[in-house]
């Protein structure tokens, strides 16, 4: 039996990979998160309250508990928020990182030898062209982006056995989520009837939080090593994501008014071109992602069930 223990699994990536491994019965599933478990489910997983930015909450879990597989979602990912508060981003993002690093190396052994697969981000990178493979040289933007490409080399240079999730624009819904995304927001504000400004340079590779969940599955089952994009599959600018949104639910595309990044006010640069091409982990893992219109289906039919 695996033992795979996943952190931040109160938020959204960490609740769908709770929800996915739970049900596979060849897995023991510890689910870790700062405070209290926010998952409503609390069946066929043990919880475990972690706060990732205590290295002596970290060494005494993992000491605990001793899992075959990490999977580290857990991280202060509002981009504004870190170049606002780079103590804490740095905490939060780097620190907690080599905490854990750090517990799994003195672990380590003969007989145990754990997989920690980490969650990185595209904006890591410039901007300057996309879609990007996994050979791309990064350039990073921003605090939160130079706070990730830091975590990057201390898991690469761990010498534990290691993978590196990168992912982009992740979007989808859990319940009591006090947190929204691009296509939340899009259509929410359109059903409001709100005119929205919409960036039309810069561009992404979207992907539904369920696919970036199996892509991580199929890292710890594989016991893959190496860096590895994980997205979804569709290319498109910012602008005409909210287009398709406003399509998809029929909704008025007359309030979606065409800007540029200069027209809105962010404390933290974003690469205007990013996007990622997927083509490693659909050869090495077998990894098969939603069409944009196909996460979209999904999200609606998870919205009726919330209400």
């Amino acid at each position: 039996m695996q033992k795979i223990l996943v952190t931040g699994s109160n938020g959204l990536l960490g609740q769908k990979l709770v929800n996915i491994l739970k049900k596979d019965k060849s897995i023991e599933l510890i689910a870790t998160a700062r405070g209290e478990n926010r998952i409503p489910d609390e069946h066929d997983y043990e919880y475990c309250s972690m706060d990732i930015s205590s290295k002596e909450d970290v060494t005494t879990v993992l000491n605990k508990y001793k899992p075959d597989t990490i999977i580290h979602t857990a991280a202060m990912t509002n981009v504004d928020a870190c170049e606002l508060q780079q103590d804490q981003c740095k905490l939060m993002n780097v620190d907690a990182v080599k905490f854990i690093v750090d517990a799994l190396k003195e672990l380590k052994s003969d007989a145990y030898q754990p997989h920690l697969i980490h969650l990185s981000t595209d904006f890591i990178f410039d901007g300057t062209k996309g879609p990007l493979t996994e050979e791309e040289q990064a350039n990073p933007l921003s605090y939160y982006a130079w706070s990730k490409l830091e975590a990057e080399r201390i898991v690469i240079e761990s010498g534990l056995n290691w993978s590196i999730a990168r992912t982009v624009l992740v979007y989808g819904i859990i319940p009591n989520s006090s947190r929204s995304n691009v296509v939340l927001w899009v259509k929410a504000s359109l059903e409001q009837g709100k005119n929205i400004n919409v960036v039309t340079d810069q561009s992404r590779t979207p992907t539904l939080a369920e696919d970036l969940a199996q892509g991580c599955v199929l890292l710890a089952k594989k016991k893959a090593s190496g860096i590895f994009n994980i997205s979804g599959p569709d290319f498109m600018s910012i602008y005409e994501l909210a287009q398709r949104v406003a399509r998809f639910w029929k909704l008025d595309v007359n309030l979606i008014n065409a800007s540029t990044s200069e027209g809105i006010n962010q404390p933290a640069k974003r690469p205007p071109i990013t996007g990622f091409i997927i083509d490693k982990a659909k050869t090495n893992l077998g990894y098969k992602p939603h069409s944009f219109e196909e996460g979209l289906a999904l999200l609606d039919s998870q919205l009726a069930n919330h209400k």
